[in-house]
């Protein structure tokens, strides 16, 4: 079982500082977020992908596209974020129910079991009224995409596997002294600074 605190001397050898910043790596992604909920900024803060009523905006969008389910509906935003981000249900569904009584959207039959939600000619002038704000919102969603395929190289996550490995291999061993862990620092730190000169 893992304990939520370090001790002083696991804090100050390099192989658990790697393995907390690989946990983060996991479980956040691009802009820090995790895949779903929203990502978070500075300090670890959970913060909303979309601002007030940008949800509701993206969600008419997609079905002013064409009549959509709510699964659809977030494979589609997930799609468009490459990957990178998804809405929960419970953030999409109560939404699509808020567009229904709004007037904004409405319920159609499908040959599936499940009804699909069409915009409405209000949807439509709701909108062409707040183009600007869906196109910013559309916009956040294609830049996560872009910022998730650059950053998430399959080749680069081979390498950092491997370099989680060595460390592991390395620094786990009995008899590790402090001269080692100073050194495979110096290697790491030698290695940051050819990726920032990059």
């Amino acid at each position: 079982m893992r304990h939520c605190h370090q001790s002083r001397g696991e804090r100050g050898n390099p192989f658990f500082a790697f393995r907390e910043a690989m946990h983060a790596m996991r479980h956040r992604g691009a802009f820090g977020g995790p895949m779903q909920g929203g990502p978070r900024g500075r300090g670890g803060e959970r913060r909303r992908m979309f601002e007030g009523g940008e949800l509701r905006l993206v969600l008419l969008k997609l079905i002013e596209d064409q009549p959509r389910h709510g699964y659809d509906l977030i494979r589609e935003i997930e799609s468009l974020s490459g990957g990178a981000y998804a809405p929960s249900p419970g953030v999409v569904y109560p939404t699509m129910t808020l567009l229904l009584d709004m007037g904004l959207a409405e319920e159609v039959d499908s040959e599936g079991p499940r009804k699909l939600m069409s915009i409405t000619e209000a949807g439509r002038q709701h909108l062409a009224e707040r183009a600007h704000e869906v196109a910013i919102a559309i916009g956040r969603l294609t830049a996560l995409a872009k910022v998730s395929e650059r950053t998430d190289a399959a080749p680069v996550r081979r390498a950092m596997g491997n370099l989680k490995q060595a460390l592991h291999d390395c620094l786990s061993r009995e008899g590790v002294t402090r001269e080692t862990q100073l050194e495979v620092a110096r290697i790491l730190d030698e290695a940051v600074g050819k990726i920032e000169r990059l």
